[in-house]
């Protein structure tokens, strides 16, 4: 492809019918096979000899002995131990990417510039070079096996090729799921074959998807709202409680161990009207206390007209003794369901 005349990733899917904006989801295709273009998703890369020491004093997670064929997870909080970031991240032949929301992209990379200071490191926005497609369901591991004949098997392992980087992120309904990262040109090449080989499906999807792995993702709305413990990062491996100090550092350990989290992130499935999904930040409520938050909506989404799955970080005892409400003591029920990981108290 001539990269000359190349259009934009997000004018090419315009072009090729994709909507920003989809339908409702439809369950048969999440597990039949389906592909999105993750637009939502913005990614940083860290360059220099410093690069992998400077985000391991930042990040939550072991940077400096990542492999090169994993990912992983990670927080970035600020000095009260509050995330202000949930990052995956891996590494490349050029350093190390870092993928995170795109609402709170900017604010993250003036912040993390200001703490380079004298390291030799440099960091920059790739998010308009590189394409990040979220790919699942029973037919993906046979679509994807034309550019990667052998798959990554264990969550959060890594294969590069020259068609990009494909991580093997969790399962969601016991499907398995994919991250694939790719450049533009490769993705406008690929992308009418995969689109034709499976439903392509909203980002909203895969956001959908990602609720049901249990996978809280910080946006504009949620940051400084949450210790890693509050939405489950730890049990889902993005805390190291081993490593060296990092912004927060004393309060993440200290909420580890001193006994008993009051406060976790549990799945939930909302009767909700209208036809758009539960925005992030949204309280609820117990009718004891309507005056008082009980918690707080991390991510939600569409399942179904009038319903919504979401994740929600909320008072351990309240979710056992009582019913929740969605925004006041008079708002919708929340139905609480399983998370597909053990919710468990483990001192490390």
């Amino acid at each position: 492809m001539n990269t000359e005349t190349m259009t934009s990733w997000q004018d090419f899917l315009a072009q090729h019918g994709h909507q920003s904006s989809a339908p409702v989801w439809q369950s048969a295709a999440l597990q039949s096979g389906f592909v999105a273009a993750l637009t939502d998703q913005a990614l940083l890369l860290a360059t220099g000899e410093d690069a992998p020491t400077f985000l391991h004093n930042q990040l939550t997670n072991d940077v400096e002995h990542l492999e090169s064929d994993q990912a992983r997870l990670a927080c970035y909080c600020s000095p009260k131990g509050r995330m202000i970031a949930s990052i995956l991240y891996w590494k490349t032949g050029e350093g190390i990417v870092l993928q995170l929301h795109h609402s709170i992209k900017a604010a993250i990379h003036k912040r993390l510039q200001m703490f380079i200071l004298r390291a030799k490191a440099k960091l920059l926005d790739i998010s308009l070079d590189q394409v990040v497609l979220g790919i699942g369901g029973a037919a993906a591991a046979g679509v994807l096996s034309r550019w990667f004949p052998a798959l990554p098997q264990q969550t959060y392992a890594k294969i590069d090729n020259q068609f990009g980087s494909l991580i093997r992120v969790s399962d969601a309904s016991t499907s398995a799921r994919y991250q694939w990262i790719t450049t533009n040109a490769i993705a406008q090449d690929i992308w009418p074959i995969l689109s034709k080989e499976l439903s392509a499906v909203d980002a909203s999807a895969w956001r959908l998807t990602e609720i049901q792995a249990g996978i809280p993702q910080i946006v504009d709305k949620t940051q400084d709202q949450f210790v890693p413990q509050m939405v489950n990062f730890e049990l889902i491996g993005g805390v190291n409680f081993k490593k060296g100090c990092y912004p927060g550092q004393e309060i993440v350990a200290r909420s580890q161990y001193l006994g008993k989290l009051k406060r976790r992130m549990a799945l939930a499935r909302i009767a909700h009207q209208g036809d758009q999904p539960i925005a992030p930040g949204t309280e609820v409520f117990t009718a004891e206390e309507a005056g008082q938050p009980c918690g707080m909506i991390v991510n939600a989404e569409l399942v179904e007209a009038g319903q919504c799955l979401c994740l929600v970080e909320i008072k351990v005892a309240d979710q056992e003794a009582g019913t929740i409400h969605l925004a006041s003591a008079a708002g919708p029920v929340l139905v609480f369901l399983a998370l597909p990981y053990p919710v468990i108290d483990v001192t490390a």
